[in-house]
Formats: C-alpha cells, structure tokens, sequence
C-alpha cells in the first residue's frame, strides 16, 4: 500500500467529517502526501491544509470538479495543485453549486411522489454545506431514517439512473472545468474511470477530448477500482502519456470503500502525477 492519498472528502462538500478530521485520519494512517477534493468547492482547504502541516504531512490543495461529457454522461475530474484563491477557479466553481439546491428540491419532490416525505428538509440538517447538498446526503438522510439499511442501498435502490430519486443535472462542460484547474496553476486529473458505464470507444473519445482541453492525469489506483481495473487503467495511461493518479474516495467511516490516507501501489509502468507536481507540493514542516 503506498502512503499517498490525492482523493478524498471532508464534510464541506459530501464527506462527514471537517476537514481536520479526515487529514488527521489520514496521518494516523501514515499517509506522508494528501489532498483534500471537495466537490465544486474548496471551502475545507485552509483548514485541512493547516492539520496536514501540524501532522507532519504534505499536502496538495484540490479540488473535484462535476461534468457533463458528450450530452449525457457526469464525469469528475479532480484538480491537485491548485491556486484556491484563483478567482476564474472559483466563479466556475460558483456557478455549478448554483444550481444543487434547485436539483436537490426535484429529488426530494420525486421521492415524496413514492411516499418518501421530508427529503429535502432531511438531507439539508446532515449536510453542512448547504451549497453543496447532493446524492450523499440524500441517502445519508434516508439510512438515518431507517428507510434503507446502507447508503451503498440507497443509492442501488433510489438515487441513480431510472430509479425514482434519480433526477439528472446539467453539470459544466469538461473543457471549462479542465480549463479553470489549468488556469489556477493545477494538474488535471479524471477521476475513478472505472465507474462510467462507457465503453473503450468513448472512453477513448473522453480521454482525447480530456488532453485537448490540457488534461495530464487519470486515476489509476482508486477506492473504486478493482485490481483487473487499476491494471486496465496503467495501461490507458501508458497508451495515451497520462500520468498516474492514486485516491482513495473516502468518504465517510463505515459507508464502504477504501479508508483515507493510503492507495494501492501504483503498477511499475506508471508515472505518478505527484512526481510533476513537486513544486506543488505543501511541506510539512520537518521535526529536527
């Protein structure tokens, strides 16, 4: 297992813990590199930036940025090394949290027609970050109630496609989103690729539209992927000269997936982004 974790959640976006909590999760773990990539937000940096540094860990500032690619598919693509302040970084960000709250609303209203009452309210008293309320809280909100028995069920049974939570949203464009890391100083990475229900064909158009817009990155190891996945994927990024990417996902203690702070060790034919990201990179500072 290798000590480096560049993506996980904290609850600013739809992770449930601050943001101090989850970096010091992470060095109880002996993660020796972290960042912290909070969907379309980077309100928990500071904080999860200065943890880092009292736990003697390095960290990259980040970011997880929502797309919609090809008219139908969401697509995520993380940003590491970023300027959080960047001010054309932080408008685009701006303005796809505009519109969750009004999704978030059409959902509640979809479960209520199933006999699914008081969503909406629900998921906004776990969620802290009413900007930023999603599927997470959605089904944290329904576990809670005793409604289903897992948020892993939750979201087989109400919150994906064709299912009656389900309601589908316009997120940015991959160029734009690619286009606002870059812009703020970043490495463009996609995120988990084994979760899209694409095949090689538009997996193959994704990663090529992804590099003309100056994407670099694609996860590799990842809480999501399977063995035979993070194989597949060294492969594609060795195919099409993408660096390496490793992350966790971790959202949450006892929602499943990989815990925070360390990944599968990246296949030998890979080229790890943080390898290009060292100028980058927070220091902790040293004991002497």
């Amino acid at each position: 297992m290798a000590s480096i974790d560049l993506h996980f959640h904290s609850h600013a976006s739809d992770g449930a813990l601050p943001p101090a909590e989850v970096i010091a999760r992470a060095a109880a773990r002996e993660a020796t590199l972290v960042a912290l990539t909070d969907h379309d937000c980077t309100r928990g940096l500071a904080e999860a930036r200065a943890a880092a540094a009292a736990h003697g860990v390095d960290f990259l500032d980040g970011v997880e940025v929502s797309v919609t690619w090809n008219g139908k598919h969401t697509v995520h693509i993380v940003g590491l090394g970023i300027d959080p302040e960047h001010a054309g970084l932080l408008a685009g960000l701006q303005s796809i949290r505009d519109g969750r709250v009004e999704r978030a609303r059409e959902m509640s209203d979809s479960l209520a027609r199933i006999g699914i009452h008081g969503a909406f309210e629900g998921a906004m008293a776990v969620c802290e970050n009413p900007e930023m309320i999603g599927r997470t809280h959605f089904a944290r909100f329904l576990v809670n109630s005793g409604e289903v028995k897992d948020v892993r069920t939750v979201f087989r049974k109400y919150l994906t496609p064709g299912k009656p939570g389900y309601v589908p949203h316009e997120w940015t464009r991959l160029a734009d989103a690619v286009g606002w890391i870059v812009a703020a100083g970043g490495m463009a990475v996609i995120a988990h690729p084994g979760r899209y229900d694409m095949g090689r064909t538009l997996t193959e158009r994704l990663i090529l539209d992804f590099k003309d817009a100056g994407g670099q990155g694609i996860e590799v190891a990842s809480g999501s992927h399977s063995l035979d996945d993070m194989h597949k994927y060294a492969l594609i990024a060795q195919r099409y000269g993408l660096l390496s990417s490793a992350g966790s996902d971790f959202h949450a203690p006892g929602e499943g997936g990989r815990d925070v702070g360390r990944t599968d060790d990246l296949p030998p034919i890979c080229q790890p982004v943080w390898q290009a990201l060292q100028e980058r990179i927070i220091r902790a500072p040293r004991a002497a």
